[in-house]
């Protein structure tokens, strides 16, 4: 098994409860790691098995693209589209944070975080 972390990746989109966040939008920070089985890559130097890192920040560029209304939304798809991707992949962690939320008041950030490993077909 490896790790891979894609950490701060920031956009912009239009996700959020209110219709003038989703009109307006706001940054966002997202962090993901991806667990692995190892296949065989560290030794060969092969990437035709490898998690490309590159594809990983597009495929998450992608679902930021999709306006939600909640940011637990916005991982599930983000964690979907990772494992549906790479069968080698066995779980992944994504973290979503909306930056200067509109909340009334001076505050950093707000985050969800949602875990989910991928099911074995092991009896």
């Amino acid at each position: 098994m490896y790790v891979i972390e894609l950490e701060n990746m920031e956009f912009r989109a239009f996700h959020g409860c209110y219709e003038l966040e989703r009109k307006v939008g706001n940054r966002f920070s997202v962090d993901v790691v991806i667990e692995s089985e190892e296949t065989g890559t560290g030794r060969s130097d092969d990437l035709a098995g490898a998690v490309n890192y590159l594809t990983v920040y597009r495929t998450v560029a992608e679902q930021m693209e999709i306006t939600s209304h909640t940011l637990e939304r916005v991982c599930t798809r983000i964690i979907d589209a990772l494992l549906e991707r790479w069968p080698q992949v066995v779980g992944v962690k994504a973290k979503v944070s909306k930056l200067a939320p509109p909340l009334g008041g001076k505050i950093e950030r707000v985050s969800v975080t949602m875990t989910r490993r991928r099911e074995s077909s092991h009896c």
